[in-house]
């Protein structure tokens, strides 16, 4: 069986569900990556920011339309020091403004992903995946885009089903 790493990007503090705002402790992408991280074993890698966006949604927002729009390339605390042992890479975000957040691709174009299968997830209230996978194939060329799994983040801690089926038909369970 190949060697999968989990690299995903997660916000916590006030997030958006179905029209309304509310504070979380765990952000809804960490929440799928733990039921991923449980059924499948894979090791997991967190994309963080060094110079985080605010807790507060709406500024929140605000600056990741600014870094999107300006093509920012924020500066991430840490990087895995290589991704030569995994053969697929797990590569899940929430959906902001339509695409991934610049960090991750920070963390994309920071390695050579030729060859390598990557599985896309994004967390969204509505929007799907987005343009996601469109950018993923420009960021990293060479890669094995395979279908991303839309999650509605909302019902992050419910979608164990869905993630599974996403798995299994990946050939990851």
């Amino acid at each position: 069986m190949s060697k999968t790493l989990i690299a995903y990007f997660s916000r916590a503090d006030e997030n958006y569900f179905g029209g309304a705002m509310r504070f979380v402790k765990v952000g809804n992408t960490e929440i799928v990556c733990g039921i991923i991280e449980r059924i499948t074993g894979a090791d997991s890698f967190r994309i963080e920011m060094k110079n985080p966006y605010s807790p507060v949604y709406m500024t929140c927002i605000d600056e990741a339309k600014k870094d999107l729009r300006s093509g920012a390339r924020p500066e991430l605390v840490s990087l895995p020091g290589s991704l030569a042992g995994y053969d697929t890479v797990i590569l899940a975000y929430p959906n902001y403004w339509g695409t991934m957040p610049m960090a991750v691709v920070t963390f994309l174009e920071a390695f050579d992903f030729s060859g390598k299968t990557i599985l896309p997830l994004c967390t969204n209230e509505g929007s799907g995946m987005g343009v996601s996978e469109r950018d993923i194939k420009k960021v990293a060329p060479g890669a094995i885009l395979k279908k991303g799994l839309p999650v509605t983040g909302s019902q992050a801690a419910n979608s164990e089903g869905a993630v599974k089926k996403w798995l299994a038909a990946n050939d990851l369970i």
